[in-house]
């Protein structure tokens, strides 16, 4: 179905593809735009040739491999890319395409670029030629599956092969990568009920898992890395402030300059899938990314941390699911444990790599969204131990360490939770008086 076709279907406070389009391009084009204000031409041009070829393992802060500018022009073009491909498969725009569009540019800050992403993209594609179904179906593997991004760059540029081979062979890798990730990714969403938001992540890693075992028997070592900038606190937290403070007067215009109907979002679990953009409009949803994007702002200010790639990352993916799962009463509690355990274990609560937990350790909000504050932070402060010790199963090449993680959380979680539910309410029906006369009726049905 085309595009402008959709305008006769307007679930979204009025707001058509075209505009939901023009959104997502605005967005890309920011990020272009304010890349010339920290560096020159010639800066972000020899910047890009250092992204595009070198290794690019979790974590590598682009801003420090190279600048600012070159950072945010790589998240910009690649954002315009995930762009073009919605465009080119002529899929409806959607919550859950606006989360993976914001974690695209997310991600290219520290681990994405064009190099990378082109052969993961083929695969995904390919795999729904192959299966003869709609490329719409694999759009979103195709997106997230970038997750395994440095896996091509690992042996490309970091094995000891020649150029030619290594571009080839790295290239190759990626394509199957991407190749098997549509199938797995609808496998794995029944390992975590849906509880983990980043159903991809998990299935990435278990994938960047297998590849990195498989480089590992040759003799290749493969390692997490840990390259971040800092100096950045002032002009990024003005920045984005100032980007969030615009998208929320924006929002708060299209609902009448009110916050009316957002309980309605936060009434919600989260659980997957739930398209916010879908339930309650877009304005509704622009102001749950908007204060999401305040709350994960001040997060990491106030424990200290410094802005930089992983970190805007983080702040930028959160946003994004704010159209798709996330909200401000299931966020909340899983930062929340992850400060509390932080503190209480001596973690350095400034350090980038605790931050990070907190924020992408948010993909398991699901689960304080069903069962409340205090289920909720021990699923954060049980993330924040899981995902320190999972980065080296993939090596770093699966960008969605905490994806993973969070799928391994979810999974040990929720069949517990459950399982105390269902007696719970056991117990309850017995206790519950039963009417003599709905007995007798139900004794002589």
């Amino acid at each position: 179905m085309d595009i402008n076709s959709e305008r006769s279907i307007l679930p979204y406070s009025h707001v058509s593809q075209k505009t939901l389009l023009r959104f997502l391009l605005g967005f890309a084009c920011i990020f272009v735009f304010i890349a010339f204000f920290f560096n020159s031409v010639e800066e972000i041009i020899m910047g890009q040739v250092k992204i595009l070829t070198t290794p690019s393992n979790l974590t590598t802060d682009y801003f420090a491999l190279t600048s600012a500018g070159a950072a945010f022009f790589n998240s910009g073009i690649l954002t315009i890319h995930a762009i073009l491909l919605i465009k080119m498969t002529k899929a409806r725009i959607n919550g859950t395409l606006i989360a993976a569009v914001f974690t695209v540019a997310a991600f290219s800050l520290f681990g994405k670029n064009l190099y990378n992403s082109m052969p993961i993209v083929a695969g995904a594609f390919s795999y729904a030629w192959m299966t003869k179904v709609s490329a719409k179906k694999s759009l979103l593997a195709a997106l997230f599956g970038t997750a395994l991004g440095p896996l091509v760059n690992e042996i490309t540029f970091n094995i000891g092969l020649p150029i030619v081979p290594g571009i080839l062979m790295g290239s190759a890798a990626g394509f199957a990568a991407g190749f098997i990730l549509p199938p797995l990714a609808h496998h794995f969403v029944l390992f975590t009920k849906g509880f983990s938001l980043y159903n991809i992540g998990f299935s990435s890693g278990v994938v960047g898992t297998v590849f990195t075992s498989i480089l590992r028997s040759t003799g290749v070592v493969i390692e997490p890395v840990s390259l971040l900038s800092s100096g950045y606190n002032v002009p990024l937290s003005i920045l984005f402030f100032l980007l969030f403070a615009i998208s929320l007067a924006y929002g708060l215009y299209l609902n009448e300059w009110s916050f009316k109907g957002y309980s309605s979002i936060t009434k919600h679990s989260g659980q997957l899938s739930t398209d916010y953009l879908d339930k309650t409009g877009f304005s509704l949803t622009l102001i749950n990314m908007s204060l999401l994007g305040f709350i994960s702002m001040a997060f990491v200010l106030c424990l200290g941390g410094e802005l930089n790639g992983p970190t805007i990352g983080g702040i930028l993916t959160v946003v994004g699911f704010g159209a798709f799962g996330k909200h401000v009463k299931n966020v909340l509690p899983i930062l929340l444990g992850v400060a509390l355990i932080g503190y209480v274990n001596g973690y350095d609560m400034s350090d980038t790599s605790v931050i990070i937990a907190g924020l992408f350790g948010t993909t398991i909000a699901p689960i304080a969204g069903r069962y409340g504050l205090i289920m909720g932070m021990l699923a954060g402060g049980l993330h924040l131990t899981v995902v320190s010790n999972t980065s080296y199963l993939h090596g770093g090449i699966n960008l969605y360490n905490n994806g993973f993680a969070g799928g391994f959380v979810a999974a040990l979680m929720i069949p517990l939770l459950e399982a105390v539910q269902y007696h719970r309410e056991k117990r309850r029906e017995m206790r519950e008086p039963v009417d003599p006369a709905e007995e007798i009726e139900q004794e002589q049905s």
